[in-house]
């Protein structure tokens, strides 16, 4: 296992007083004038903060993933090495590698009438931006608005769930050793209402709908702008034309990634009704193969308690208004201990059930059949905007069909949630699933202000449009609106 025996003594002691106390407002005062004495910071100072993240990542992975499966009470090691380790990592680099790009000012037209001017948009830190943590993907959604926001030269003081408190206490530590408070603190033990009841210059919240509604609120007493990362009901549409076998194989691994409980995950799936007994055979023999029984640990728990309640409640009802449950682990029941419900695809279901109302977040997948694609569309449009919608079809007329007439935060095409991985893709919601957008060049952006300059000419033209006006104006200003 990666030692973390870096972390001195003190600095242990001293993340502990932090969480005893609730030191946020003492934080937030050292950033907010570390931020004044120090504005701008260095192309190498910001990549200096990024490297040292990047390497205490990487030398730490053992210990990171080990505090994520406490936090899970069985989180598997390798969906966490691959999904929140190298995407952690990898995104790290791709801003330190591009950084110098993105800090370079912008040079803009100027308008002919002010020959000799110049027009410059400068890319400037804004402060301290307070980042918003769920327990769901919590190294990568911590990391990656860390990492824009300190490429844009931030600093950040992170919440973390209360779910998250091995890794938040382990990055509390990991961080004081590497980096300076004044730049980056994790706040172990901290409430929500206490950490964003402060005048941030930039908040991010990752999380439902009905806290970032709350969040908001509380951000516009401060008119803190803000970036809303939000669930939903993601849809997912196979096409006549595509292989039911991939289509299966890609839906379901998605799907089962953190046992469902993802942000993007597929929420429920439009197959052609003819082929829908084809997909369930498919699906049947994808988990077989990838999982095989329930107390493997390559298949993660449900979080707590509360959550595997809620799931099978979300069931019950489901089967109590008459849909049908195919447990794609033939003769498996849920496992109070374990914590786990067996992956199970749901048929008949009505628009009444809690399955088809609110973002599931677990191993639960509604299928609905379908024959005409003008219905599938017109069912998603009439439902909240989504954070992702995924459609299965090799059709390129079929593909822009889809596009043009739905709206959602991001689409994959022929595979689900690849989208958020790309570095070079802004990754946002829109409407009931957020807004704003963080990873890569608009990452950089969200967390900047982008401020216009405009530097004059020595001899400014405007200087002939002063008064007394005369017929020297009546000239011009007929010239500039021919």
């Amino acid at each position: 296992m990666t030692s973390t025996a870096g972390v001195t003594e003190a600095t242990r002691e001293k993340v502990t007083e932090i969480a005893q106390s609730s030191q946020v407002s003492e934080m937030f005062n050292r950033q907010r004038d570390a931020y004044f004495n120090n504005p701008y910071p260095t192309l190498e100072e910001r990549r200096r903060h990024l490297l040292a993240l990047e390497n205490l990542l990487r030398d730490n992975q053992d210990a990171i993933a080990e505090a994520i499966d406490k936090d899970f009470g069985g989180r598997s090691v390798h969906e966490t090495q691959a999904l929140e380790l190298f995407s952690s990592i990898d995104g790290l680099r791709d801003c330190r590698k591009k950084l110098k790009k993105w800090m370079k000012p912008q040079r803009r037209q100027v308008s002919i009438w002010f020959a000799g001017a110049s027009n410059t948009v400068l890319p400037q830190p804004k402060g301290v931006v307070g980042i918003v943590v769920p327990w769901n993907y919590p190294l990568f959604l911590s990391m990656g608005p860390i990492a824009n926001a300190l490429a844009a030269g931030n600093r950040c003081l992170v919440k973390m769930a209360a779910n998250s408190q091995h890794l938040c206490r382990l990055l509390a530590e990991l961080v004081a050793e590497k980096l300076p408070p004044e730049t980056l603190t994790f706040l172990p033990g901290v409430s929500a209402a206490e950490f964003t009841d402060h005048p941030f210059d930039h908040l991010i919240f990752t999380g439902s709908p009905g806290v970032g509604k709350t969040v908001m609120k509380k951000a516009a007493e401060f008119l803190t702008p803000v970036t809303l990362e939000l669930g939903g009901k993601s849809p997912t549409i196979i096409a006549e034309d595509f292989d039911i076998k991939a289509a299966a194989e890609r839906i379901v691994q998605s799907k089962l990634y953190n046992a469902g409980q993802t942000c993007v995950a597929p929420d429920y799936l439009f197959v052609p009704r003819h082929r829908v007994d084809e997909f369930i055979e498919q699906a049947r023999r994808v988990v077989a193969k990838r999982y095989g029984r329930l107390e493997t640990p390559d298949y993660t728990a449900i979080i707590d308690t509360r959550a595997y309640s809620r799931l099978l409640q979300t069931l019950d009802d489901a089967e109590r208004k008459g849909a049908r449950p195919i447990s794609l682990l033939e003769g498996v029941q849920p496992d109070n201990d374990l914590q786990k419900i067996p992956p199970t695809l749901l048929l008949d279901v009505g628009d009444d059930m809690t399955v088809m109302q609110e973002e599931i977040f677990g191993p639960l997948l509604p299928i609905k059949p379908y024959e005409n694609l003008d219905d599938v569309l017109a069912f998603i449009n009439a439902k909240e905007r989504p954070l992702a919608l995924y459609l299965f079809s090799n059709d390129k007329k079929l593909q822009q069909q889809v596009l043009t007439n739905t709206i959602s935060g991001g689409v994959c095409i022929n595979d689900c949630m690849m989208h958020p991985a790309q570095h070079d893709l802004p990754f946002g919601g829109i409407g009931n699933s957020g807004m704003g957008h963080y990873h890569g060049y608009e990452g950089f952006v969200e967390f900047s202000k982008l401020r216009p300059v405009f530097k004059q000419a020595r001899l400014p033209g405007a200087a002939l449009l002063a008064p007394p006006y005369g017929k020297l104006f009546d000239f011009l200003y007929k010239l500039m609106v021919k």
